[in-house]
């Protein structure tokens, strides 16, 4: 479960309250999550994770609030695209100036980011080019749908200009930046989903409840192994599904399934889901910034 502070002054106790409670009981872990920022609690099932919150705010004086965890969510492009932006600024003295012309292309799932030049004649200046790849990189931080970090793209810095004195690095990193967030507009972005291999282990007489309920989580079933009264069902399904999938076996199998989960890779959302997770995305972004 995603960890939060109830106030100001429970966020000054939290990391060490958590620390503290998690030496006490080495079955509860505790966590950051890179990718979403948010302070992770993992433990063996809901009632011990509500007992340490309880022995936290007890012994602490901490009150912490849990719920689920965020999904990480990326956002890619589908077209090739270019697109062109000229910083220009004047306010006395020397001014600012950088001119990018970008092409923006998709690339293979899980290939990453690439950023290359095919600038002849010198229209923009070598000693520019790492700061127009600074840039981009920068603005791959926040998607243009719904604000997630942008992968699997390449961009390719193919024309520009230069002013002999107004020039800078800076001005052509504020350019190139610009000229991505610009150029997604065109590129046809769409949302990705982590999806996780899922091995479930249930007697024989559950298989069917199993499948079932993994069909409902738009899971795709991968094959099924008999063994000795039991059968090991390995399936890939998106993460968003399964997140209290502990809670979802134990009642499919009537406590007498086990499961392991692991992320596989990203995929496309369907898009008759991804208007609504945008809209989530978008709803929590302006309770943050409140």
């Amino acid at each position: 479960m995603a960890v939060t502070p109830a106030s100001k002054d429970d966020l000054d106790k939290m990391s060490m309250a958590l620390s503290r409670i998690v030496e006490e009981d080495p079955t509860l872990h505790f966590s950051r999550d890179a990718s979403t920022s948010e302070s992770l609690i993992t433990g063996l099932g809901d009632t011990q994770i509500e007992v340490a919150l309880e022995k936290i705010k007890r012994k602490f004086g901490a009150e912490l609030r849990v719920t689920m965890p965020r999904v990480p969510y990326r956002e890619t492009i589908t077209k090739v695209t270019q697109s062109e932006y000229r910083h220009k600024k004047q306010s006395g003295g020397h001014g600012q100036f950088g001119h990018v012309i970008l092409r923006l292309e998709p690339q293979e799932r899980d290939q990453g980011f690439a950023f290359t030049t095919e600038i002849t004649g010198g229209k923009v200046p070598k000693e520019y080019i790492p700061s127009v790849e600074k840039g981009v990189t920068k603005a791959l931080d926040e998607g243009s749908l719904a604000g997630f970090p942008l992968v699997d793209l390449k961009a390719v810095l193919y024309d520009g200009s230069y002013h002999d004195v107004d020039s800078s690095g800076m001005s052509f990193e504020i350019a190139s930046s610009q000229a991505l967030k610009h150029g997604l507009e065109n590129a046809q972005p769409v949302l990705l989903e982590p999806i996780v291999s899922l091995s479930v282990t249930v007697p024989d007489s559950y298989t069917g409840e199993v499948i079932s309920d993994l069909n409902v989580k738009r899971g795709r079933i991968l094959g099924m192994s008999p063994g000795d009264g039991t059968t090991l069902i390995e399936a890939e399904v998106p993460l968003a599904e399964v997140q209290r999938y502990a809670q979802d076996l134990r009642s499919v199998s009537h406590g007498r399934g086990s499961y392991t989960l692991e992320f596989h890779h990203y995929d496309q959302v369907p898009a008759n889901l991804e208007i609504k997770v945008i809209e989530n995305a978008r709803r929590h972004r302006l309770v943050e910034a409140a």
